[in-house]
């Protein structure tokens, strides 16, 4: 007799669990979900960014239309960071391994990635271009996107 009732109160103590934490997820699933700092490998992979390594990109100029006038970096990627150093193809102001800018790598709310220097960058409203906020990177094709 005593078996059995633990047995039936076992039972109904994991029944009521597993209600408790079903309702729990429905109710939650409607809520924001915030990525913490320790999931960089997964928001790295949703934003499709290349392997960490040195890359060669166009730099596209916002006041040309996004033509790169024959000018390079190289882009660094080591995890979420990001440094991008001058070429020294062109006839930049800046000198050949001189660093144009760092940060973390994030998606802007605009869709964009951006070199970012702090998390709360997604929500800027300026970014890229002339703006003064953080820069654009287009991985897809290549382009560092500058003044």
């Amino acid at each position: 007799m005593k078996k059995t009732s633990l047995i039936l109160f076992t039972s109904i103590l994991f029944s009521c669990s597993s209600e408790a934490d079903k309702a729990s997820i429905e109710n939650n699933e409607g809520s924001e979900v915030v990525p913490d700092n320790h999931s960089r490998a997964t928001e790295k992979d949703s934003l499709e960014i290349p392997p960490d390594g040195e890359y060669r990109f166009d730099v596209a100029f916002a006041e040309w239309d996004g033509k790169s006038m024959g000018e390079k970096v190289t882009v660094v990627i080591q995890g979420d960071s990001v440094k991008v150093i001058y070429a020294g193809d062109g006839k930049l102001t800046a000198e050949k391994g001189e660093v144009l800018d760092e940060g973390i790598i994030l998606k802007h709310k605009s869709g964009d990635c951006i070199i970012a220097r702090d998390r709360k960058d997604v929500n800027l409203d300026e970014i890229g271009g002339c703006t003064g906020g953080p820069s654009i990177i287009d991985f897809m094709n290549k382009k560092f996107w500058m003044c």
